[in-house]
């Protein structure tokens, strides 16, 4: 955990990541923070430069990119959208820890990256549990549905993936895996107040 100061979330669509980290910032909102992503696509409205996103253009993103200056980034519909390197660093320098709520493509690639953090997979009871939660949300189609449950047992195939996940964090009781995020946390929180 030595040196670590970031925390990456990852698993499946429906798992609850997404409550997880809701209630480690409820709980912790002066030591979380979230980087600012880059991305190509234009502001929608409301959407303010440097909070929402970094607005970049196309050109700009390719060439950091290729400079090494992003942890991750994807095409998402001929925008690109990424990480940037300083992005996290600088919540750090905020004496925060930074959370990324990344899939597992960009896991691998803030892993390749060298990014300090501990990286946690948190995994459904089981794939028909998962189901049940998707289909319970009642906001998505069934083409929708059946789309993320491919993805997800696809991405459950990368949880034993070596080298790739810190810890895995079974989520069929909120209470107990938030404790087992939270126990995570701490150290991290640690590492931050005292660099």
């Amino acid at each position: 955990m030595a040196g670590r100061r970031a925390l990456v979330v990852c698993g499946p669509s429906g798992v609850g990541k997404g409550t997880l980290i809701d209630k480690l910032k409820s709980e912790f909102s002066s030591l979380i923070s979230f980087s600012v992503s880059h991305t190509t696509r234009q502001p929608r409205p409301g959407e303010v430069n440097g909070v929402h996103y970094h607005f970049v253009e196309h050109e700009q993103m390719e060439e950091e990119i290729a400079q090494g200056k992003f942890l991750e980034h994807a095409n998402v519909h001929g925008n690109l959208y990424g990480t940037s390197k300083s992005a996290v660093e600088d919540v750090a320098k905020a004496g925060k820890v930074c959370i990324l709520d990344i899939d597992v493509q960009g896991c691998r690639s803030c892993r390749k990256a060298g990014l300090l953090a501990s990286f946690v997979f948190v995994v459904p009871p089981s794939v028909e549990e998962l189901e049940r939660r998707l289909r319970g949300r009642g906001t998505e189609t069934e083409d929708k549905i059946l789309k993320r449950l491919a993805n997800a047992k696809s991405e459950l195939e990368a949880k034993d993936e070596p080298g790739l996940f810190d810890h895995q964090i079974v989520n069929d009781d909120i209470e107990k895996a938030y404790t087992e995020l939270k126990g995570i946390f701490l150290p991290l929180a640690e590492n931050v107040k005292s660099s």
